[in-house]
């Protein structure tokens, strides 16, 4: 066997075999700090060793005979499942992988009236959690919300605070559901958005958590999102939700997951509190 390993590396130079191995390495650790949090991480940590048991084991039974012909038969058919397996088993997190290639700074640049809409945002938010009024204020960045935005009222207007409180007072026509803002303007208000999985935020967090993760599975939108029960303020991105926010924090949290590029990386990660 650990003959059969050292036909492997002779013949080739070792500055050839160092970046091969970096290259290898980089595409699992990159894989792995992707799924990192979805339930697809387990799955493909199942998935590598299987393949690295294969891959060997087929490697090391190349003796030129038929000695074990049938058994690589097997594994090579296995190999060959699994790769297709990979594709259907993480085709979400691939999808959600393309999406983010094209948010990422390369591709885009940040909105200037980020700049005028979030002072406006602030403050109302502020507002709405010192009176535990629930909210769902939807962001868009570089992904049209178009399709969101077709389920709601249309308002087109400047962000003010003083509009976003009366949208959100209770008993207001327009205060269930979600407002739509694309750059300093709101676009529509009363609009449906996506549910996320149960699995994406903790139980007690409710629905108005699950549709603030559920907008930004598929999107870069940023989500605000302020709690009935508690009035705690949280931001949703990449499909995940952030920790409550406390009110002299927000307006830079806010500004940070605005600009902030595109990366699994700088992911909010998921919370148990309420």
């Amino acid at each position: 066997m650990l003959e059969r390993l050292g036909q492997v590396f002779r013949g080739n130079e070792p500055v050839a075999i160092a970046i091969e191995l970096a290259v290898i390495w980089a595409a699992v650790f990159l894989m792995l700090r992707f799924l990192r949090g979805t339930r697809g991480a387990g799955v493909l940590k199942g998935v590598i060793v299987i393949l690295a048991t294969l891959i060997l084991g087929l490697r090391f039974a190349e003796t030129g005979s038929d000695t074990f012909a049938r058994l690589r038969f097997v594994g090579e058919a296995l190999v060959g499942t699994l790769a297709l397996a990979l594709v259907v088993i993480f085709q979400p997190e691939l999808r959600q992988a393309l999406i983010r290639l094209g948010q990422t700074g390369w591709f885009r640049g940040t909105d200037p009236r980020f700049a005028e809409m979030v002072p406006a945002v602030d403050e109302a938010v502020e507002f709405l959690s010192r009176n535990q009024f629930g909210a769902l204020i939807v962001i868009e960045r570089g992904v049209p919300l178009s399709d969101m935005t077709a389920t709601g009222v249309a308002i087109d207007s400047v962000v003010s605070a003083r509009l976003l409180e009366s949208v959100f007072w209770p008993n207001s026509p327009l205060h269930d559901l979600a407002v739509v803002i694309s750059g300093n303007r709101i676009v529509a208000a009363n609009v449906q958005l996506p549910i996320a999985d149960a699995s994406s935020v903790p139980a007690r967090l409710g629905s108005r958590h699950q549709a603030a993760v559920g907008a930004t599975v598929e999107t870069d939108a940023v989500v605000v999102v302020v709690s009935e029960q508690t009035g705690a303020i949280r931001i949703a991105r990449h499909g995940a939700i952030s920790e409550p926010i406390a009110y002299d924090d927000f307006a830079l949290a806010l500004r940070t997951a605005l600009t902030a590029v595109e990366d699994a990386e700088h992911a909010p990660s998921r919370t148990e509190s309420a």
